[in-house]
C-alpha cells in the first residue's frame, strides 16, 4: 500500500490517526510497538496541550472559576485523537495535576478546587466528542459545532453542580457563577473549531 493511499482520510478515522507511526528497527516493530509509542506520544501531547492552553486564564469577577483556554484545548484533544487517547490524555492531565503539576488554571494543582469538576467534565467530554469525531462529526461546520455545544454542555453538567457543592453555593449561583458568563466565549471557541476542523480534514483529503 503506498504512502498517499494509507495517509488519506478514512470513514471512522481521526485527525490522529493520519499521522505516521515512528520508523523503528524490523527487531521493534514486532508487536505492533510504533502504534504503541505513536498512542503514547499523543495521549501525553494532549495532556501537555491541555496543560499549557489552561494558563491562558482571565478571571471573571465574581466567579471562582477563570476563563481559561483548557476546555477548547480538551474538546480539541478529544476530537483529534478519538474517544480512547482523548480520555487517557485528559485522565492523565487530571492525575498529574492532582499529585502536584502546577498545570491546573492559574498555574494551580490538586483535587477538590471550586474548578475541579470541570477537568472531571473535560474527561468525559473529550470521550464523547472523540466518538462522535470517529463518526464524522468534525468533517462539516455544522457537525463540528453541534459536536462542539455538546462537549461544552457535558462540561458544564458536571462542572456547575460540582462547583456548588465545593462552595455552597445555590444550584442558581453555580449557574450564574460558573456558566453564564463563559457562553460567549464558548461560542467563539465554537466558531473558531467550526473553522480549523473541517479545514484539517479538507487539507488532510487534498494530501491523500
Amino acid at each position: 500500500m503506498s504512502t498517499a493511499s494509507a495517509a488519506a482520510p478514512r470513514t471512522g478515522s481521526v485527525l490522529a490517526d493520519l499521522l505516521p507511526s515512528p520508523k523503528l528497527s524490523a527487531s521493534l516493530e514486532q508487536g505492533g510497538a510504533p502504534t504503541r509509542i505513536k498512542d503514547i506520544a499523543l495521549v501525553v501531547g494532549g495532556a501537555a496541550l491541555t496543560g499549557l492552553a489552561a494558563q491562558i486564564a482571565v478571571p471573571v469577577p465574581g466567579s471562582p472559576v477563570p476563563v481559561t483556554g483548557q476546555t477548547f484545548a480538551a474538546l480539541l484533544v478529544g476530537a483529534g485523537l478519538g474517544a480512547g487517547r482523548g480520555f487517557l490524555s485528559l485522565a492523565l492531565y487530571a492525575l498529574v495535576g492532582m499529585a502536584g503539576m502546577p498545570w491546573f488554571a492559574n498555574g494551580t494543582s490538586g483535587a477538590g478546587g471550586a474548578s475541579f469538576g470541570y477537568v472531571l467534565g473535560m474527561m468525559l467530554a473529550s470521550t464523547v466528542v472523540g466518538a462522535l469525531a470517529r463518526r464524522g462529526a468534525d468533517r462539516s461546520v455544522l457537525g463540528t459545532a453541534g459536536t462542539m455545544v455538546l462537549g461544552s454542555a457535558i462540561i458544564y453538567a458536571v462542572g456547575v453542580p460540582y462547583l456548588a457543592a465545593s462552595t455552597g453555593m445555590s444550584l442558581t449561583a453555580a449557574v450564574a457563577a460558573g456558566l453564564t458568563p463563559f457562553l460567549l466565549g464558548d461560542a467563539l471557541k465554537a466558531a473558531l473549531a467550526m473553522g480549523l476542523l473541517p479545514a484539517a480534514w479538507k487539507l488532510a483529503g487534498r494530501r491523500g
